[in-house]
């Protein structure tokens, strides 16, 4: 799809030499001030992007990616200043009156933020949104309104009137984000700041979102800013790349320079932490610890806690932001003494594990046939209608076996979920989960609903909302154990459970609110498997997490899988998540499934289209 350009004559986006410096931002600083206190929150940042370039800005949350966003257009929050010097187009902007940045945003410097919701008024059409943001200084007779607000919509590759007729809530998450970006893009800015856009989407819309963005700036030959955690995302878009960690700036310099040869180890730890769809890797490996705040390491480098190449020199100052190699920066006091080291360590991680031998399939674990859900909508006007969620699905876990059901959002992964765990009744069908018919939990005798529940349990998407913010880890963990009925010492138990996710015994005093993301998770999946359950059913469990704390947690369940010999039904729509951590495969299209088979075979040579658009939406360097 060709990008259309946005209006005519005056309204022409300008032609910009590509080498022109567009943004300079030298030593921005931004601190907090409570009670008298001031507290760091980015320290001395400083790049330079050209017009027509794109940046990427990487790194685990904590690292202070959006808050460098939100201080070069002047939107912190109350409490929070920036320092130091951001010009754009020869202009200061750092200390700018709120009126002029009040200008300059949307007409010369705009934003896509993650979730489109919060961009859009929920009571306007996606042609209102459009025509709303249009520059207020020119005055367009009502066809001439309508031409220009179909012409950009087609250039985000909305062409359907009636979707220019909806409201967002009528959109698709991949559609609201491309009205998002219509209406952000409507004044021509010659400067797109895209802060996560993608995160919340599918692997297949996010590839095509990524896609346009990329073909719109070049086009209109716009600089463009994306802020992500997803160092693939990153590396299969932009021209450069600078990592941040811990409020600064560790490295910066060409996409595939960076790629081939990062000259930090947190980089590194970053894209060893990425698994690849081309094998299973024979370790996950991961970065340990968490991102301190900028304020506590603002005098040293602040990786070195987490370094295993750190000496006593790393923690003697803060080191510079200094050239290594041609266009190419690093703040790493010992890159020359252990670049070799970091060669052979990415060298290393191509280490592949060979793919297991099929299961046997004559007592599975799991039996589900033609499995069909059909639910009842009900409709604001007019007379309801049914969507068929699941059309005749059938498949089978067998006894050790680790299967991946994947497909887009509205596929029917979550329905099949929800049919396993009786929170939904199929509409035809059976499932039978070792040698039990479970098909409707309503019909159970006691006795087996009770060995049912030890049977099955489930870890799901978001860590935060899983637990009880109320009360200890230990409380959650003893209740858990609780459920067995066993003769056991709920303490001793519940220090086993801990140790068994890798978690120290003093968490079991701690609350949730107190955890990381990734220990949440971790406490999420300790409190699964307390009741000993033979199939544990993983509903996007690494979906929200940093890249490392990714890692962690593939990690952790393969080594459950083989200690406790666990079978598992493994829901993701990231094909290089799913290609680490199961053996066979199910791919579901529209509540059908359309391929299925040994996961690496499937992955390397899809036989259906649609598991082939699948496989091409992931991201590459």
């Amino acid at each position: 799809m060709k990008a259309v350009k946005p209006g005519t004559g005056t309204d022409q986006v300008p032609q910009v030499t590509r080498g022109e410096a567009h943004l300079e931002v030298s030593d921005l600083t931004v601190y907090a001030t409570a009670g008298g206190a001031s507290r760091t929150l980015v320290q001395d940042v400083s790049f330079r992007l050209r017009q027509g370039e794109t940046l990427g800005i990487v790194g685990e949350s904590g690292s202070g990616k959006s808050m460098t966003a939100k201080a070069l257009v002047g939107l912190l929050p109350p409490g929070v200043r920036a320092g130091g010097n951001v010009t754009f187009g020869g202009d200061q902007l750092v200390g700018r009156p709120e009126r002029e940045l009040r200008r300059l945003r949307g007409s010369q410097i705009s934003l896509l933020l993650q979730d489109p919701f919060t961009m859009l008024n929920p009571l306007q059409t996606a042609a209102r949104h459009i025509y709303e943001s249009l520059a207020s200084d020119r005055r367009l007779a009502r066809s001439e309104r309508a031409e220009e607000v179909r012409r950009r919509l087609a250039e985000v590759g909305i062409e359907d009137a009636d979707a220019a007729r909806r409201y967002p809530f009528q959109l698709s998450g991949g559609m609201q984000q491309r009205v998002a970006l219509a209406a952000a893009l409507a004044k021509n800015p010659s400067l797109l700041i895209a802060d996560e856009p993608t995160t919340a989407l599918d692997a297949s819309i996010q590839h095509d979102v990524l896609m346009l963005l990329r073909q719109i700036q070049r086009d209109r030959n716009m600089g463009l800013i994306l802020i992500t955690h997803d160092l693939r995302v990153a590396l299969s878009v932009c021209d450069r790349i600078m990592v941040m960690y811990a409020g600064t700036v560790i490295e910066d310099g060409p996409s595939p320079a960076v790629n081939a040869t990062p000259q930090h180890p947190y980089s590194l730890g970053l894209l060893r932490a990425e698994p690849p769809l081309t094998h299973a890797r024979a370790h996950l490996s991961s970065i340990p610890g968490n991102v301190p705040s900028a304020d506590t390491v603002k005098d040293i480098c602040g990786f070195s806690p987490r370094c295993e190449w750190a000496t006593p020199e790393c923690r003697a100052g803060k080191p510079p932001l200094a050239v290594v190699e041609s266009d190419h920066r690093s703040a790493c006091r010992r890159i020359d003494d252990i670049r070799s080291d970091l060669r052979e360590r990415q060298a290393s991680d191509d280490a592949a594990m060979p793919d297991p031998p099929p299961a046997s399939l004559d007592s599975p674990i799991l039996s589900v046939h033609q499995l069909r859900k059909v639910y009842r909508v009900e409709a604001m006007f007019g007379p309801a209608r049914t969507h068929e969620a699941l059309a005749g699905v059938s498949f089978e876990i067998g006894v050790g076996e680790s299967v991946g059901l994947v497909g887009e959002s509205g596929s029917g992964k979550t329905t099949v979920a929800r049919c396993l765990l009786g929170l939904n009744r199929p509409t035809e069908g059976e499932i039978r989960l070792d040698g039990i018919d479970i098909t409707d939990y309503r019909r159970l005798k006691p006795s087996d609903l009770r060995k049912v529940r030890h049977l099955v349990q489930c870890v799901f998407q978001n860590p935060y909302a899983s637990l009880n913010p109320s009360r200890t880890i230990g409380a959650t963990l003893r209740e858990a154990v609780d459920v067995r009925g066993d003769a056991v010492d709920l303490s001793v138990e519940v220090d086993r459970m801990l140790e068994l996710v890798g978690l120290p015994r003093a968490y079991s005093s701690r609350r949730p609110a107190l955890l990381s993301g990734g220990e949440r998770q971790r406490v999420a999946i300790a409190r699964a498997l307390a009741v000993r359950p033979r199939l544990l059913i993983c509903d996007e469990p690494v979906a929200g997490l940093d890249v490392s704390v990714q890692a962690q947690v593939l990690e952790l369940l393969r080594d459950l899988r083989r200690e406790l010999s666990m079978n598992m039904l493994f829901i993701s729509h990231d094909l290089a998540v799913v290609r680490q951590i199961t053996d066979r495969v199910v791919v579901l299209h529209r509540g059908e499934i359309v391929e299925q088979g040994a996961t690496g075979k499937v992955f390397a040579d899809p036989q259906h289209p649609y598991t082939a658009r699948l496989v091409r939406a992931v991201p590459r360097a």
